[in-house]
């Protein structure tokens, strides 16, 4: 099995590991009550998609 023939410096272990890191959601706005929501789901605070009510949450407009 190959080893290593040095040690992987700070500096190439970090370029590397750019990449890894966390990302924010993508949000966007409910055209019903203009709350941030997650793309293609239904919104939390009005309880509508797809402009069809789909639960009932009691904030409705």
């Amino acid at each position: 099995m190959a080893v290593p023939a040095r040690k992987t410096s700070k500096t190439k272990k970090r370029m590397r590991r750019g990449h890894i890191k966390l990302t924010t959601p993508n949000l966007s706005p409910c055209p019903n009550c203009g709350e941030l929501r997650a793309s293609h789901r239904v919104c939390p605070n009005c309880g509508f998609y797809n402009g069809k009510q789909i639960i009932n949450t009691g904030n409705n407009n």
